[in-house]
């Protein structure tokens, strides 16, 4: 069951708040069952509406307030980890969500990135691409295809708590590498 349902969104637009406050509700019911009675997620949960409660869940932790637009664009960027841009989000959900708008993507995004709860990754020259995993790791860009991949540090993490680099103060540390990928490095010796 998926809860964008471009008829209902189109037909009805009222209907958008509707379903958002029953689906609110329910997911509250569903906590609510689980701490009574202890049982498992999958009796009650249809596969949609856990990575939804993940999603919700994950804006209330970082003290963003869910709406329909910032729940689907949060689940989209944990469910497609290959660090989608702002336009591709947009033209993932565009089509299920004929409402939204491609400055909403793109405030949406601002918002999670400024909350941390997305990274913005500016790797790339062009774009502006956005990781949902906010542990400490570096990306590679491949200069072939244009992929970016996650990586493991390749030593000691630098804290950026307080840190201090000939007077400057340090906000952020990003590790990015750039060069040619497995998979197109595998393409070349064919």
């Amino acid at each position: 069951m998926y809860i964008f349902n471009k008829i209902n969104c189109q037909i009805l637009p009222v209907y958008c708040h509707i379903l958002m406050i029953r689906i609110i509700c329910r997911m509250f019911f569903v906590k609510f069952i689980f701490e009574l009675f202890a049982v498992t997620k999958e009796i009650f949960i249809f596969a949609s509406d856990l990575k939804m409660m993940k999603s919700y869940d994950r804006l209330l932790k970082y003290s963003i307030k869910p709406s329909m637009q910032r729940i689907a664009i949060m689940e989209y960027l944990m469910e497609h980890r290959t660090h989608p841009s702002a336009d591709e989000i947009y033209t993932a959900l565009s089509p299920s969500m004929p409402t939204l708008s491609k400055t909403t993507v793109y405030n949406t995004l601002k918002l999670f990135s400024e909350q941390g709860a997305a990274l913005m990754l500016t790797i790339d020259d062009r774009n502006a691409n956005f990781d949902a995993d906010t542990s400490q790791h570096a990306h590679f860009l491949c200069k072939e295809c244009g992929k970016i991949y996650d990586l493991a540090f390749p030593g000691e993490v630098r804290e950026v708590e307080e840190t201090q680099i000939d007077g400057h103060e340090v906000k952020e540390i990003h590790y990015y590498y750039k060069g040619v990928c497995k998979n197109c490095l595998r393409k070349d010796t064919y």
